[in-house]
């Protein structure tokens, strides 16, 4: 049985810790958190220990890996403190708010030969799993181009906004990791345009809440991505692969999938899931099932710090690209 911590108390912290709990192959030890009221709550609901500091734990030789759910500002210290223990380590994205020192993050991460893997759920979302199948099987030839639609059901807070990296980097950065997942292939050039459509507050902190990123690989192949703050029907995420002989897409989630019919409307139908916790759930647990293997030594690292340094790359390209409003080549 793998002996995991759980770093962080918060909702993601709470989603992996049940995850974790209900594995067949790994037991909650521990809960970290320094609201120590957050962390206890959590671990009580588990019958597992609690504590403040998060080293503390991470110190601990009795447990073998960590789940870091903490503040992105303590990403690379926490990340790089439990490889240095030999500790495993899932770490939510992104790795970090600076690319070089994500990159350098990654690169002594590369030496420590120690499993880490970053938390790019959405490869683990079981249609997208499917479309990446099928893709390796050839199904649609020659990958052409790739669409993808992220947007939320709700704007969140402003103060949370102010301190979030941006759109690029704390929203959009699920679907460029996705991107370079579904291309096959890293993109050379990137072009985003932006605009402040919801809230205008956002030009404090050089935010928007609407955009949208066009991409090109070496070989020509294309994505286009389209992101919002909010979708008044729910959470929209829906991804198009289109190749040399054919295409795959896959649908939103709903509550049902009942279609109404009467004299006053046709294909009426449930709203979207309105939250990504229940829009992801299949995937957080199909995620937790990845590392597990991966720290276990039973399967390689599905989503390395690399790919997090990548998708940070791309995001950053993307800032550059809004206040330019010029294409930026991908170095």
């Amino acid at each position: 049985m793998l002996k995991i911590a759980v770093l962080g108390a918060g909702r993601i912290g709470k989603i992996h810790a049940a995850n974790i709990a209900a594995s067949p192959l790994a037991t909650l030890v521990a809960i970290a958190d320094p609201y120590f009221d957050n962390a206890l709550q959590l671990a009580k609901l588990y019958g597992t220990n609690a504590v403040k500091d998060p080293l503390e734990l991470i110190n601990d030789r009795e447990i073998d890996a960590v789940v870091i759910a903490t503040p992105t500002d303590t990403h690379v210290d926490l990340m790089l403190a439990a490889a240095r223990n030999g500790k495993a380590v899932l770490c939510e994205k992104p790795v970090d708010m600076d690319l070089d020192r994500a990159r350098r993050a990654s690169e002594e991460l590369a030496t420590l030969q120690v499993p880490v893997m970053v938390a790019f759920n959405r490869r683990f979302d079981p249609s997208a799993q499917q479309i990446r199948q099928a893709i390796v099987r050839g199904e649609v030839g020659e990958v052409h181009q790739v669409m993808i639609t992220s947007r939320d059901p709700g704007f969140a807070p402003v103060d949370y906004l102010r301190h979030s990296g941006g759109i690029f980097r704390d929203m959009v950065i699920h679907d460029f990791d996705m991107a370079r997942w579904l291309l096959g292939e890293e993109p050379v050039s990137v072009y985003a345009s932006g605009s402040r459509l919801l809230n205008p507050a956002l030009a404090e902190f050089n935010d928007v809440d609407t955009c949208m990123v066009q991409m090109v690989t070496a070989s020509g192949k294309q994505c286009h991505i389209n992101c919002s703050r909010q979708a008044v029907y729910g959470h929209d995420q829906r991804l198009e692969v289109y190749g040399s002989a054919g295409m795959l897409l896959n649908d939103n989630m709903r509550a049902s999938s009942v279609r109404r019919f009467t004299h006053q409307l046709t294909e009426a139908r449930e709203p979207l899931v309105n939250f990504f916790l229940e829009r992801y759930a299949d995937a957080y647990r199909h995620e937790m099932d990845a590392f597990i293997q991966a720290a276990t030594g039973a399967q390689p690292v599905p989503v390395t710090a690399w790919d997090g340094v990548m998708a940070l790359k791309l995001a950053e390209c993307a800032q550059r690209s809004v206040e330019s409003g010029k294409p930026v080549s991908v170095d």
